[in-house]
């Protein structure tokens, strides 16, 4: 799916994003608001990923949203 459109759905796409990633806090989700970059920020900080494995998750799981 096009980044721009994961930002426009982000309301109703981060409870699911939650259940994904249960480290993520509503409020961490509130402050990415939509945005790859800060959502791989706090995937890297929660799970000690490297950026490529955030990328990696981050788009196979929006891949089919």
């Amino acid at each position: 799916m096009n980044w721009d459109i994961i930002q426009g759905k982000w309301k109703q796409l981060k409870g699911q994003a939650q259940e994904k990633w249960g480290e993520l806090t509503n409020d961490d989700l509130d402050q990415i608001d939509g945005n790859k970059d800060q959502l791989a920020g706090k995937l890297q900080e929660k799970y000690g990923w490297t950026k490529e494995d955030a990328d990696k998750e981050i788009n196979d799981y929006f891949r089919d949203k």
